[in-house]
């Protein structure tokens, strides 16, 4: 497992952490410390000087590494059946699930009872993207890019 370190002030953390054991600040939350090495940063860097991993917060836009509620939102509302919106989110496991369940109730359904029913897959990845565009941009970011929460 690779190291982690906190972005608040700089102790080494778990990777899947929620908040930092040192300091109770959420990992990613703060712009102090590199979270690839544990290098002291500034507020406004994009890029630690040290080791060359990009900081998320750092710079503006595409850039920063941070993830989009509209685009996961339009790729759950457009291609949720399939998990896009969970691979765009790096859910690989939960991602593989809605795939594999989408691939399989397609093949059995188009058998069995001759034509393809609307996924219950479909239906969740519909839900999904209708929830992540509802939320306030950092009530997002907060659940489901630094959460990591993989369902709803």
């Amino acid at each position: 497992m690779m190291a982690m370190f906190c972005r608040n002030c700089g102790k080494e953390v778990n990777p899947q952490a929620i908040a930092c054991l040192a300091c109770g600040v959420p990992p990613r939350a703060e712009k102090n410390f590199c979270h690839n090495c544990g290098t002291a940063t500034q507020a406004n860097q994009a890029m630690c000087i040290k080791c060359g991993v990009a900081l998320a917060g750092g710079g503006t836009g595409a850039n920063s590494g941070e993830k989009s509620k509209i685009v996961a939102g339009i790729l759950g509302l457009l291609c949720g059946g399939i998990g896009a919106h969970k691979f765009y989110l790096g859910y690989q496991k939960e991602a593989i699930m809605m795939l594999a369940t989408c691939l399989v109730s397609l093949v059995l359904c188009t058998v069995i009872i001759g034509f393809l029913p609307l996924s219950v897959v479909c239906i969740i990845g519909w839900a999904e993207g209708i929830i992540y565009i509802t939320k306030s941009d950092e009530e997002f970011a907060r659940i489901y890019v630094q959460g990591h929460k993989g369902w709803f």
